[in-house]
This record gives C-alpha cells, structure tokens and sequence, in this order.
C-alpha cells in the first residue's frame, strides 16, 4: 500500500502519535501515577523529585546525543527503537520497588524520549516540508497534548478498575507499543532525496558573530522556564490527591493539561506571527507564571484546574517559541551555528528541568507543602519573561 507513501496527513499523524507514546505517555505518565506509588510504596516528596530529575537528565543526555554528527543510522529506526525502549522502561517501572531501580530506569526512558522528538521531528518535518505541507507541522507537535490527556484518561479508567500502581505501569508500556505499530504504518520506510538531519548538514565551523547579549539572556530565559514549568508538570496530580478541598478535581487535572496542550503550537505560532517570537514567549511565560501560582494559592477546584490548563496551553509553546528564536537569531552564523545554539539551549532547558523536581522535593521535606516551590517556580518565569522582552 502506497498512500501514506503520499499522505503528509498520514506522517503527521505518525508523528502525533510517536509524539503521544514517548512524550505524552512515556515522559510524563510519571505525574499521574506518582500519587498511587506515593501511598502504595511511601514514596516521599525528596524520592519522587529524584526520580522525576533522573528522567529529565535522561531526556538532556539523549537531546543532546541525538544532535550529534557522529550519530549513525536512520532517524526512522532511532525514533521507532526509541519508542521501543520507552515501551519497555514503561513496563518495567512494574517491575522493582527500589529506589535506586526506578532512578535508572527513569533515567533511560528519558534518552529513549529525546531520541523519539528529536529523530521523529527531524523525519516528519522533513518530509512535510518537502511535500509543501509545512502547516502540519502543528499536529505532529500536537501529539504531547494528546498522549497527555490520553495518559489521563486511562489512569483514570484504571483506577476507577481498581488497578494498582503497577498495572498502571503495565497498561502504559502496552499502549505505547500500540502507538508504536501505528507509527510504523503511518511513517512508511522511504528516503528523501535531501536530509535536514543535523548528521547530514554541511560540515563547516560555527560563526560566533551571531552570540549577543539577546541570545544569551534567552538562553537562561530557556532554563528558567525549564525550573519554571516542571515542578508543577511533576507533582500537579500529587497536589490535588494530598489537598482535601482539591481532591475532586484530581481526575480531570492531568486531562485539563492534555487538552489544552494539544492546540497551543499553533495558537502560539499565531501569536509569534502577530507580536514576534520574543513577545509571544514573554506573554506565555506570564500566563504560565500565574497558572503555577492558581495551582497552590488556591484550594478552589476550579481555579486550580484554571492553573492546570494554563500550564498546558502554555509550556509546548513556549518550548518551541524558544527554539523557533534562537534558530533564527543564530542562522547568520550558518548551519554549524544553528546546530551549536539548539544545543546549547536543549542544555539550558534540561538543566532547568533536572533542578526543578530536585529543588521541589527538597523544600517539600522541609516545608511540608508545594507551595514555596511552585511560588518559585512562578517567580522564575516571570523573571525569563522580563529576560527575554529586554
């Protein structure tokens, strides 16, 4: 069968769902199920933000390695065997009750994500940019959102089950190997004529003329939402299953997040188009700085479900808005260049991230609450909004 050969609705619907297995299932199913591991296995706030921080460290370690030139391979067969591991770190957090086992097996699930956005974008992109589709884009980035809310509604169906931790484990390293065979079909084996892979651009030194003050504030703009966004990624769930007064909203919190992911790349792309990349993730660090304040300032559920899909509308955007600016300030300087600053962002992003839940569980030991860390955390996005807009 040759359609989805000439489909780019069918490879940017492999994308969605290369996207929903490793990002939305794979990298942050962890936030739902975090509360039934805390009370089945007394996992503490400290442990749970060890975890949390291995994972993000695996998901830098594996950015940045699939950046390298010396990489082989195919991105097709790096992004379907990353789907693959993620499936079986999945599975295999069922597997073990140790602490030290859940860090490592976190820590690859990471790489096996970052290997599946960065080869599964490198890919798709590619082709729907060669068949002029480049517009589609926004439903392969669409697939974070989905997989996230899809996350939710399967936690959600199986608790109402009466599964276990465990079984929630299972049930998601099952699905993402559902994913994956529909990625399979969707994402045909088929060569382009040209590659955009970064293994595949001209070898040529970076120009360091492109580095200015506006890069590098953006570049610790990008940690800051990094620090910014991921506590309350990680431990929205925990929040609402600890507050009384939250607790009925604790099965639609996650949900609120996916759905309100899934459209923002391309509601923000909009916005960049209208005030410019910079003021578009200014605005959206904003909005995100006060969802992550409703989510611990207030204990009415709606207001907290508010801070929920706040957070999702906003954090995919600003993602991409970030790299979106960096590559364009950086292209002077070339391909090289291009390749050195996405780098170096992907590295100011994932240093954010692996503090973040660290930082969180820390000040949860001492305080008792998320509430200072998220306070911060709000703080942090503020401050890159002001960073980035100067």
């Amino acid at each position: 069968m040759s359609a989805p050969d000439r489909s780019p609705v069918s490879l940017a619907l492999g994308g969605l769902f290369a996207l929903a297995a490793a990002m939305g299932i794979g990298r942050f199913v962890y936030t739902p199920i975090l509360p039934f591991m805390s009370e089945s296995l007394q996992l503490s706030a400290n442990a749970a933000g060890l975890i949390a921080a291995a994972n993000f460290l695996g998901y830098l370690v594996g950015a940045l390695a699939g950046a390298a030139r010396s990489l082989p391979g195919k991105p097709r067969s790096w992004f379907l065997g990353g789907l693959l591991a993620s499936a079986l770190t999945s599975a295999a957090m069922a597997m073990t009750t140790d602490l030290w086992a859940f860090l490592a097996i976190r820590f690859f699930s990471g790489i096996a994500s970052a290997f599946v956005l960065v080869f599964s974008t490198t890919l798709i992109l590619e082709r729907l940019n060669a068949a002029g589709r480049g517009g589609l884009s926004a439903l392969h980035f669409a697939g974070v959102g989905c997989g996230i809310a899809f996350s939710a509604l399967l936690i959600g169906g199986l608790d109402f089950l009466g599964t276990d931790w465990r079984g929630l484990w299972l049930a998601s390293g099952a699905v993402t190997l559902v994913f994956l065979l529909i990625s399979l079909r969707l994402v045909p084996l088929h060569t382009p004529q040209k590659s955009t892979h970064p293994a595949d651009l001209p070898q040529q030194s970076a120009s360091h003329g492109y580095v200015n003050g506006g890069l590098v504030r953006l570049v610790l703009a990008y940690g800051l939402f990094g620090f910014g966004y991921v506590i309350t990624a990680t431990f929205v769930s925990t929040i609402a299953r600890t507050t009384t007064s939250l607790q009925p909203s604790e099965p639609f919190v996650w949900l609120s997040v996916g759905i309100c992911a899934a459209p923002s790349i391309f509601l923000w792309n909009k916005a960049a188009g209208a005030l410019g990349a910079r003021r578009a993730f200014a605005l959206a660090c904003v909005l995100e700085a006060l969802g992550v304040a409703l989510t611990v300032i207030s204990e009415e559920p709606g207001m907290f479900l508010l801070g929920a899909a706040l957070l999702g509308i906003t954090f995919m955007g600003i993602t991409a808005l970030g790299l979106m600016e960096a590559r364009q300030q950086a292209s002077v300087g070339g391909p090289a260049a291009i390749r050195q600053m996405l780098a170096i962002l992907t590295a100011s992003f994932g240093l954010g991230q692996v503090i973040g839940p660290w930082f969180a569980g820390r000040l949860h030991a001492v305080t008792g609450s998320f509430e200072a860390p998220s306070l911060a955390a709000a703080a942090a996005l503020l401050v890159a909004a002001a960073l980035v807009v100067r």
